[in-house]
């Protein structure tokens, strides 16, 4: 007789495809099952573990990647096994993993930028904020990028902490950037940056904003750079007035008064100019005649209320030119479909029910298929938030699995997925390889007073492996 899935003898076996927060949060949820013996094997298309957290949370602020301390600790049970450098739906597709596994989950992330769909937006100098962030973090796939620097002005459109992280690095001195874990060639081209003004572009009112009050009053703070908003956009409309009144919001409130003071401030003399502007929306890029931008146009808009209640930007008759030489577009972002993986296109989403992979003909779930993360529900929230929602995910498992539905691979012992990668992919990283990366990343560091000096090519990456 077969022993049952989840003992000892025939533990559950579960890929997860990426490594960012939700995959090892997933990965945490299912080791620490007393009941269910529970075996994990984490592929990422990356040699690198920790997704967002390595390559884009802003090197200004090290103490969000403190989070890694948590992963290392999932990372170090014996039943768990990452596969870096290998790519799902290319070194191995999805009927490679149902031959080995009993489940499989996607935390794929959102990996590409919304546009804004006005024209001039491909000109040169027009840029989804998210390369510049991979850029700056020493994403190995984005590296190689080039943004004009020579620009004195640049417009970065949003204001959700992308966007904030975005001109707050622009904004930052060589000399504070200088103290992160900033990319070396990103470094070097920031230290010869010439931009002296940069906008943070607002659809909406100060009091919709999505940027935390932390995140705002930090912008106050810079060394060498002065904030500014405009006294009448940082007024509040009476419908955001009745809206922050109505519900006691503290922290609207709060926040409306740090951009209000900011109106008030008078400039200081430092050789750079931050701006703050809401209730504008970008309707086009005009070129220079030579394939760049000259200038943004944008229309000024007035909130009204929605059915719902929500307020929402119109726009007026109101136009205006701002030029500038580079922009950043910073609107939201969505996921990538996964190859042979059921995706919802209008929303960028895995075909999904509470994280139970569903078929796009029947509406039902297909066996053995979850997903978790920013690919489930859409890019919202914080790291954090990403830790119930994979919980939601790993309950769903845990339940078919308790009815007997999951699938029924072929080769379900560990050592055999371990031979179809090394045959696909011989130079896979694992995480004993990682943890050899790690230390050679502080080390090179700590001789710069650095918290970290990144490997930034694959290449680089494998040669210091001894490959």
């Amino acid at each position: 007789m077969t022993p049952a899935t989840g003992t000892p003898a025939r533990p559950l076996r579960v890929a997860i495809i990426g490594a960012g927060p939700t995959g090892f949060y997933v990965a945490d949820h299912l080791l620490r099952n007393a009941q269910v013996v529970v075996e994990v094997d984490m592929f990422d298309r990356l040699p690198t573990p920790f997704g967002l957290v390595r390559l884009g949370v802003a090197p200004d602020h090290q103490k969000i990647k403190f989070v890694t301390n948590a992963f290392d600790k999932v990372a170090a049970n014996p039943r768990f096994r990452f596969y870096g450098g290998v790519e799902f739906g290319k070194d191995v597709t999805l009927a490679d993993l149902k031959a080995h596994y009993h489940q499989i989950v996607y935390c794929t992330g959102a990996q590409t930028d919304r546009r804004m769909g006005i024209p001039g937006e491909d000109l040169s100098g027009s840029h989804p904020a998210t390369e510049f962030v991979a850029w700056y973090n020493g994403h190995p796939d984005y590296r190689d990028c080039a943004f004009d620097l020579t620009q004195e002005r640049v417009a970065v459109v949003g204001v959700g902490n992308v966007a904030v992280d975005v001109v707050r690095i622009l904004c930052r001195t060589p000399e504070e950037l200088a103290t992160t874990d900033i990319a070396d060639y990103a470094l070097e081209a920031l230290r010869k940056s010439r931009v002296k003004e940069v906008y943070l572009l607002g659809r909406r009112g100060p009091a919709q904003a999505a940027f935390t009050n932390p995140e705002v009053k930090e912008l106050g703070e810079l060394a060498d750079a002065d904030v500014t908003a405009l006294p009448e956009e940082v007024e509040l409309d009476p419908l955001s007035r009745a809206v922050v009144e109505r519900g006691q919001d503290r922290a609207t409130q709060k926040k409306v008064e740090i951009l209000k003071e900011y109106a008030r401030r008078q400039p200081t003399g430092k050789s750079r100019r931050l701006i703050l502007r809401f209730l504008v929306s970008p309707v086009e890029l005009v070129g220079d005649g030579a394939g760049g931008v000259a200038a943004l146009r944008l229309v000024h808009n007035e909130l009204y209320a929605t059915s719902t209640g929500t307020l929402q930007p119109r726009a007026t008759d109101r136009f205006e030119e701002l030029p500038v030489g580079l922009v950043f577009r910073s609107v939201g972002y969505r996921g990538v479909p996964l190859p042979g993986v059921p995706f919802n296109e209008s929303w960028g989403v895995i075909l999904n029910d509470k994280g139970r992979v569903l078929d796009p003909d029947s509406k039902q779930p297909i066996v053995g298929e979850y997903t978790a993360g920013w690919i489930k529900r859409g890019p919202t929230g914080v790291i954090g938030t990403n830790k119930p929602d994979a919980a939601e995910t790993v309950e769903c498992m845990f339940e078919d699995l308790a009815r007997g539905a999951v699938l029924e691979p072929a080769r379900p012992e560990a050592a055999a997925a371990e031979a179809l990668v090394r045959q696909r992919q011989p130079n896979y990283v694992s995480y004993a390889d990682w943890l050899k990366l790690d230390a050679i990343e502080v080390a090179r560091g700590r001789a710069q007073g650095r918290p970290r000096v990144k490997l930034t090519r694959v290449e680089e990456m494998l040669a210091a492996l001894g490959r």
